[in-house]
């Protein structure tokens, strides 16, 4: 339940923020009359995350035991792809996201004989990113884990975030944004190595990967994974209790390139002012990360 749920906490306020962003500078800059093309845009990508997800699980449910292992193969490494993407992109601009989202909001109605199309366009593309970023990896952790407590976990993370997001965006909350952009995209690191190891096992359970197979060490005895510390390991982190040669290889070489990447020291951003309010608004209380 643990990882869906900050997953979904993550992703959530990372989406919260881009649309409050949005309505904070709509508002500062006398133009509020467009936030129902906002949340028409919003409504839209939340529609296409759900409509990609029930999709593919349907699919998904319909296949033989060998294509079900190679679907949740390639969904997991799918979701290792995006989420290490994620984590990189949004250490990278998390100092320019607000100023590049105004540029972009500018842009959208700035003299377009569709304006309004072109706000809701914006709108979507931005959440509709974050919303499927959060599918594949859902889809990869539901495919791993048995019983309700991963969906309860995310629509727990997801409804906790909409109230931060809410609370953001009216000014009764200051969240340092980040430092919990960089401590979840530490965990989603770890959580991602898991997920890599457990799609290397379900491509050799499909019949596509058959190098490297001999057991490294077992220690089932002493913690197995269906026991209770070892069932939460592995939907937490893919812990196995005999893992193959290839399976530890591509987990270690994962998890320390990736944290090599993610603690090396960023380059020096210059900030860019962001273009003056044209009306009277009060301060946003989302700050950069």
């Amino acid at each position: 339940m643990l990882v869906p749920f900050l997953i979904m906490l993550r992703e959530g306020i990372e989406a919260a923020l881009i649309v409050g962003i949005i309505a904070s500078y709509l508002r500062q800059t006398g133009r509020g009359e467009w936030m129902p093309a906002v949340w028409i845009g919003v409504f839209l990508a939340a529609a296409l995350a759900l409509f990609v997800g029930g999709g593919l699980e349907l699919v998904s449910a319909e296949f033989p035991q060998k294509q079900q292992e190679l679907f949740e193969g390639l969904v997991g490494l799918l979701a290792v792809i995006i989420l290490s993407s994620m984590v990189f992109w949004m250490r990278k601009v998390a100092r320019s996201i607000k100023h590049e989202l105004h540029e972009s909001l500018d842009a959208a109605l700035a003299g377009s004989k569709n304006q309004t199309y072109a706000l809701i366009g914006m709108v979507f593309f931005a959440v509709a990113r974050e919303g499927l970023e959060t599918v594949f990896f859902l889809l990869a952790i539901f495919q791993q884990s048995e019983g309700a407590s991963a969906p309860i976990g995310a629509l727990l993370g997801l409804i906790i975030a909409v109230g931060i997001g809410f609370a953001i965006y009216k000014g009764s909350m200051r969240l340092n944004l980040g430092r919990f952009f960089r401590w979840t995209g530490l965990f989603i690191l770890v959580v991602a190595a898991g997920i890599l190891a457990n799609s290397v096992q379900a491509l050799h359970e499909a019949g596509l990967w058959n190098h490297f197979q001999t057991v490294v060490f077992d220690i089932s005895a002493i913690l197995p994974m269906d026991g209770p510390t070892g069932s939460v390991l592995a939907g937490m982190f893919g812990y196995q209790d005999a893992p193959t040669v290839s399976v530890l290889t591509v987990y270690v070489a994962y998890l320390i390139f990736a944290l090599v990447l993610f603690f090396l020291p960023q380059p020096r951003v210059v900030s860019l002012p962001t273009r003056p309010a044209h009306a009277h608004g009060h301060s946003s209380s989302v700050t950069n990360k």
